[in-house]
């Protein structure tokens, strides 16, 4: 039973760790310098649009998931010093690079750009919310890839010193 637990618990970890980095690979290499081509009113309203579809109950759950399931795996695999390490690692980095990033980088400026009445603003304005928020969210996105890039690595690396 427990080498069960310990297995769906790694398989789910690895899985979801790997959406979410494959979510932030292609976010950051297609997604972002594509509409990073687009006039300021149709980049913000196109950000608009992604942030409001992308926050759903799937999402959520691959997302912010792995945060409980690698520290539950940690803990399951206390007993294998090499694979702990590694899991620890990942758990931790993890939850730095992915939850506190999104929570306090991405998110503030996800709702101050989904509080702005687009249509109404000027073009000096529009270009003015652009500068505050695309560079800064790229720069909070590039931790959040890395970390999700790194933390998989962990993860696998440790699966196979796993018993």
């Amino acid at each position: 039973m427990e080498f069960k637990l310990k297995f769906i618990v790694l398989m789910l970890g690895i899985l979801f760790t790997g959406l979410t980095a494959g979510l932030c690979f292609t976010w950051s290499n297609a997604v972002t310098p594509g509409i990073g081509r687009l006039d300021n009113l149709s980049f913000l309203k196109a950000f608009q649009a992604m942030n409001r579809a992308i926050i759903n109950g799937k999402f959520m759950i691959v997302f912010f998931g792995p945060v409980i399931l690698l520290f539950l795996n940690t803990y399951l695999f206390r007993n294998n010093s090499i694979s702990f390490w590694l899991f620890l690692a990942a758990a931790i980095l993890f939850f730095v690079g992915i939850g506190l990033v999104t929570i306090f980088g991405n998110v503030p400026l996800n709702e101050s750009l989904d509080a702005s009445h687009l249509e109404t603003l000027t073009e000096i304005e529009l270009q003015d919310l652009r500068n505050k928020f695309e560079q800064p969210w790229n720069k909070w996105h590039t931790i959040r890839t890395l970390s999700s890039l790194s933390t998989f690595v962990l993860l696998v690396i440790g699966m196979l010193y796993s018993k």
